[in-house]
């Protein structure tokens, strides 16, 4: 081959990916516009107890790190719905057909290529649309399986669940299935369930599916190694919101005077996760105009990661109107899968 053929060739390629590739960055985050955000951050840091959305944990970094998690021998929750959907993927095309995929918080995609693998498989159709605030990794990703899927295109949008799934257009196929999977339902309170599930809805049309991963209840020594892991890596994911709001908002927070914190409350079946200070200190947001001070010992409330019983869910799917199509579930019942219809 010529070198002025393989230049074509790949100009050709570049072309066709192109074509099959849309990103579409929604309002808050626009490059250069993140700014106008930060009212949660002033709303959260000036609580008593101070707190902040967990979606300030996943900037570029936060995602490669989280990716990173996934890896990790303690963190069972990957490598656990990993092998569930390995199992299943294919059941799932034959439930749905030809189906508009929508994944909400994609990072990486990794576990949706089983999923295109599936419906590829049985000759149908691929549409994907990736949502994640890491607007990054997403048309990275995105990119990526642009390549390594020939006949896949891509709607990416960056920015929040709601905005998204405000924004979605009527789907090109038959139906569509919005996935929500890698446990991510359990960061949200049960009454941001609720809001949440409300969202979901209004995005599907009667008929349409949700495909929705759970991390289910088991011992406590379990899930504390799961996010206090020994390399620490999970502590780097924690402390790295303290590098987002720096850079976002134009902070001086000094992250060695912060210390991660996680434990499971038993009583509420969740995982909690703090930034604890070290010290008496201050911290300055500029670009907010705010000012903080912390006690020694002060925490900054980050995340949390429910744990569900599997029957309970299915429960309040139902009141939303999503009827559970089917379940599947490891050997130890550790995490779900639940599929479910909008009726």
């Amino acid at each position: 081959m010529t070198f002025s053929k393989t230049i074509s060739d790949s100009i050709s390629y570049s072309k066709s990916v192109e074509s099959r590739l849309k990103v579409q960055h929604l309002p808050q985050y626009k490059p250069k516009a993140a700014s106008s955000a930060g009212s949660d951050v002033v709303k959260g840091l000036t609580h008593i107890p101070k707190y902040l959305s967990p979606h300030y944990l996943y900037d570029d970094r936060g995602s490669e790190l989280f990716e990173e998690i996934c890896e990790l021998p303690e963190y069972y929750v990957t490598r656990t719905e990993t092998s569930i959907l390995k199992d299943c993927a294919e059941e799932i095309a034959h439930i749905t057909g030809a189906c508009e995929l929508i994944e909400l918080g994609s990072g990486s995609s990794t576990k949706t290529r089983i999923l295109l693998d599936a419906y590829q498989k049985l000759g149908l159709p691929l549409h994907y649309l990736p949502i994640d605030v890491s607007a990054g990794i997403l048309e990275a990703t995105a990119r990526q399986l642009l390549v390594d899927y020939p006949a896949l295109k891509v709607h990416a949008l960056a920015g929040t669940y709601e905005q998204a799934l405000g924004e979605l257009e009527r789907s090109e196929l038959p139906t569509r299935m919005i996935g929500f999977i890698g446990s991510s339902l359990g960061n949200l309170t049960p009454e941001q369930c609720e809001d949440f599930l409300s969202h979901i809805t209004a995005g599907l049309q009667l008929g349409e599916y949700f495909l929705l991963g759970v991390d289910l209840q088991k011992p406590k020594h379990i899930l504390e190694a799961a996010y206090n892991d020994s390399a620490g890596v999970t502590a780097d994911f924690n402390l790295n919101v303290l590098d987002h709001l720096n850079r976002r908002f134009e902070g001086n927070f000094d992250r060695t005077k912060f210390e991660h914190w996680t434990f499971y409350n038993e009583t509420k079946h969740q995982i909690e996760s703090y930034l604890r200070s070290l010290e008496t200190q201050t911290a300055e947001l500029s670009a907010l105009n705010l000012k903080l001070n912390f006690e020694k010992g002060e925490t900054i409330h980050t995340e949390i990661s429910r744990k569900f019983d599997i029957n309970g869910v299915q429960e309040l799917l139902k009141t939303k109107g999503l009827v559970t199509q089917k379940v599947w579930t490891d050997e130890n019942e550790w995490f779900a899968l639940i599929l479910s219809k909008l009726t």
